[in-house]
């Protein structure tokens, strides 16, 4: 009896256990196409799937920095 095949690993995976992803679920885009809720451009919003951790990384410090201009206007 033989064992049936696994299924196809996704191509591209949204989860990385090194870099967690900054959503919180909050989202909006304001009118510079920034998310309210994790203050990611929307273009950072499209590669994430596909960016590496150290790409994850700078998306994330990014998104931190415009959060902290937010918070000081």
């Amino acid at each position: 009896m033989s064992t049936p095949p696994k299924p196809a690993k996704p191509l591209y995976s949204n989860a990385s256990p090194a870099v967690p992803s900054p959503c919180i679920s909050t989202c909006r885009l304001d009118e510079h196409k920034v998310c309210i809720g994790c203050y990611r451009h929307v273009e950072d919003i499209r590669q994430w799937r596909s960016a590496d951790d150290q790409r994850r990384r700078q998306i994330c410090q990014e998104a931190q920095a415009r959060r902290e201009l937010a918070e000081l206007a």
